[in-house]
C-alpha cells in the first residue's frame, strides 16, 4: 500500500467546471480529501486521458510495454479490442493480453472479440464463435462487446451475430459498433440492435447523423486512419457524445504522442476545456462503467499533473496513487515478456507469384490507397501484360500486391494491383495485416516480393523491406504482431525499417501502417484476402481481370 501523500496545484473540477487552488490528499491509493487553498502553484492536477478504442497489438508492444510509454503522455487507461492476435490465437491470444497486462499498474480494459474471423472471405487462425462470446463476456476481465464490423450481419438478422449481442446485453456490457458510412434507416437499424459507439465516421454530416440516432462518437486519429480533422466540430455541441481514440498507432508515433496531443490540438483549435477534457478523461469511464478514478473524493487516485495548461508534456502521471511517470520518463519496470504464435507458412518461390493473363485480359481492376484513412477506391487500368503475365506497371504506380496464407504449409498467394504506393524498386512485407494477419507484400517484381515473405516467414512474423542493395526484417515474434522489446528500444527499430521503405520510394507516411489494412475486408471499397480480391460494397468476391 501506498503512502499517504498531498499534491498542490490548480485543481481542475470537471463536474463543477471549476478551477480553483487546492490540496489533493491521496490515502490508501484513493482521494481522501480536496481542500481549496488561497493560493497553490501553477501546476493543474486533472483525470488522466483515456484511449476509447485501441488495438494493443498495432503498437507491436505487449500491454505491459505499452503501457510503460503510454503513462509519460498523461493516458491512465485504454479500452482495447484484442482482436488481432484472436485472429491468430483465438481466445488463448486474449488470455495472453489480459495476462500480460497485469504485469503493469497501467490499466487495459479489454473486450470480448466479437468479429473473429472478421468475414467468411479469409482464412484466420482461429474461430470465436457465439457459444464462445458467451462464455468471454460473463467474465469480469472482459468490459464489453469489441467492434461489431458484421454490420451486414446485423442488418440481415445473422442468427450467430444476434447471439453474440443478446450475449453482451444480458451480462449488461457495452457493444462498440464499426459502420463505416452506414446512414440512415440502415445506420438506425444498426443501432437499434444494441450497438452505443461508432470509431469510423469520415465526415462530419455522417456522425451527426449517427449522435442524433443515439450513438457516442469516437473521434479518431492513429498512425493510419485520420478523422480528427473532419469531426472536431462536434466538440463545439456534442461533447458528451464525444470520446477521443487512436484504434491503431505505430510505436515511433507513440514514443511521441497519445490522447494528448489530441486534447493540445483541440485546445489549440479553441474549443471549451471543459468540453475537451471530459470527452478525454470521463466519458469513457461513464460508457465503459470503468473502476477509474475521476478526482472526486473517495475516487481511485488515477489522476496528472500538467505544467500550466499545456498537454504536450505531462508533468507526473498517478495510477492508484502510485506515481508512475515523471517529466517524461516512464517509472514502470516490465519483466522479460513471453511468445505465443499461429504460425505455419514455409518458403516460397519466384515462380509462385507470377500470374497468367487470360486470353481475353486488356484491364485490370486495381486498389487505390488513400493516405490517412483506411477506405480504398478502385480503378480500371491496362493490363501490363509481359510474355502471357500480368506484371507491375511502375510508370503508372500500379504495383503487384499478395496476400499469402501464414496458417497452413503452402498455399497460392492471391495476387493484386495497388496505386500509390509509389516504389521505385523491391518490396515491403509485414504479418500485420488486418484483421486475419495473413503475410502482406506489394512490390515491383516477383522477385523482390519473394524475399520479402521469405525473410517473414523465416522469422515466423515481422516487417521486411527489400531494395536493390538492402534486406532487413524486424520481427514479430508476438503471433506475428508484437515485439518482445521494450518501446524505446522498439521505437528506433521501427523508425530504421521505416526509413528503409521510404528509401524504396513510397511517399506514404506510414507505408507499413497502410499495407496492414489493404487486407481489412469490412472497410470498403476493394481489398485483397488470402482467398481473392473484395468488393467490399458487394461485399463478396470480385475478377481482378477483365
Amino acid at each position: 500500500m501506498n503512502q499517504p501523500f498531498e499534491v498542490s496545484g490548480q485543481f481542475i473540477d470537471l463536474f463543477s467546471r471549476t478551477i480553483k487552488a487546492a490540496k489533493i490528499t491521496v490515502l490508501h491509493d484513493c482521494i481522501h480529501a480536496i481542500t481549496e487553498l488561497e493560493h497553490a502553484p501553477n501546476n493543474y492536477i486533472l483525470p488522466g486521458f483515456i484511449d476509447a478504442h485501441i488495438h494493443i497489438e498495432s503498437s507491436m508492444l505487449t500491454p505491459a510495454n505499452f503501457g510503460a510509454i503510454a503513462v509519460k503522455h498523461g493516458t491512465v487507461a485504454t479500452v482495447s479490442d484484442p482482436h488481432e492476435i484472436a485472429n491468430v490465437c483465438g481466445v488463448a491470444g486474449v488470455d495472453y493480453m489480459i495476462e500480460n497486462s497485469k504485469q503493469s499498474p497501467f490499466n487495459i480494459f479489454f473486450g470480448a472479440p466479437s468479429c473473429v474471423p472478421a468475414t467468411a472471405f479469409e482464412t484466420a487462425g482461429a474461430c470465436i464463435d457465439a457459444d464462445a462470446i458467451s462464455q468471454l463476456i460473463q467474465r469480469p476481465d472482459i468490459w464489453y462487446l469489441t467492434e461489431m464490423m458484421n454490420y451486414p450481419g446485423v442488418l440481415h438478422k445473422d442468427e450467430e451475430v444476434l447471439k453474440k449481442i443478446k450475449a453482451a446485453q444480458l451480462f449488461n456490457k457495452p457493444i462498440d459498433g464499426h459502420a463505416p458510412g452506414l446512414r440512415g434507416k440502415m445506420a438506425a437499424s444498426y443501432i437499434d440492435a444494441g450497438i452505443s459507439t461508432d470509431h469510423e465516421c469520415t465526415t462530419l454530416e455522417e456522425a451527426l447523423d449517427k449522435i442524433q440516432l443515439g450513438m457516442q462518437i469516437l473521434l479518431r486519429e492513429g498512425s493510419a486512419a485520420k478523422n480528427f480533422d473532419a469531426l472536431h466540430p462536434l466538440l463545439e455541441s456534442f461533447s458528451n457524445n464525444c470520446m477521443f481514440c487512436s484504434d491503431d498507432k505505430h510505436p515511433d508515433e507513440l514514443i511521441k504522442g497519445h490522447i494528448n496531443a489530441l486534447v493540445q490540438r483541440a485546445i489549440d483549435l479553441g474549443y471549451n476545456l471543459f468540453d475537451v477534457l471530459t470527452a478525454a478523461c470521463i466519458n469513457p469511464i461513464k460508457h465503459y462503467k470503468l473502476p477509474m478514478g475521476m478526482l472526486r473524493v473517495g475516487d481511485t487516485a488515477d489522476f496528472i499533473i500538467t505544467e500550466g495548461l499545456s498537454f504536450n508534456t505531462i508533468k507526473a502521471t498517478y495510477l492508484k496513487g502510485k506515481l508512475v511517470a515523471a517529466d517524461g520518463q516512464s517509472l514502470i519496470s516490465v519483466p522479460a515478456q513471453g511468445i505465443i504464435n499461429n504460425f505455419k507458412a514455409q518458403a516460397y518461390e519466384v515462380s509462385d507469384f507470377a500470374i497468367a493473363a487470360q486470353p481475353t485480359t486488356k484491364q485490370i481492376r486495381v486498389i487505390e490507397a488513400i493516405e490517412g484513412q483506411l477506405i480504398t477506391t478502385s480503378c480500371l487500368q491496362d493490363a501490363n501484360i509481359q510474355n502471357g503475365f500480368i506484371e507491375s506497371d511502375l510508370a503508372n504506380d500500379v504495383l503487384k500486391m499478395v496476400v499469402v496464407n501464414r496458417y497452413t504449409t503452402h498455399t497460392q498467394p492471391a495476387i493484386a494491383f495497388i496505386k500509390n504506393f509509389n516504389l521505385k524498386e523491391g518490396a515491403i512485407a509485414s504479418t500485420v495485416g488486418h484483421d486475419c494477419h495473413n503475410i502482406i507484400a506489394v512490390g515491383v517484381d516477383d522477385d523482390s516480393i519473394c524475399k520479402a515473405v521469405n525473410l517473414i516467414i523465416k522469422q515466423q512474423g515481422g516487417i521486411a523491406v527489400v531494395g536493390i542493395d538492402q534486406q532487413s526484417c524486424l520481427a514479430l515474434p508476438i503471433a506475428g504482431l508484437m515485439s518482445t522489446e521494450d518501446g524505446d528500444t522498439l521505437a528506433q527499430a521501427y523508425t530504421d525499417i521505416d526509413a528503409a521503405a521510404k528509401k524504396l520510394g513510397t511517399a506514404l507516411k506510414a507505408p507499413f501502417m497502410t499495407l496492414s489494412f489493404m487486407a481489412l475486408l469490412v472497410i470498403p471499397n476493394l481489398k485483397l484476402s488470402d482467398k481473392g480480391l473484395f468488393d467490399g460494397v458487394a461485399f463478396t468476391f470480385t475478377p481482378l481481370q477483365l
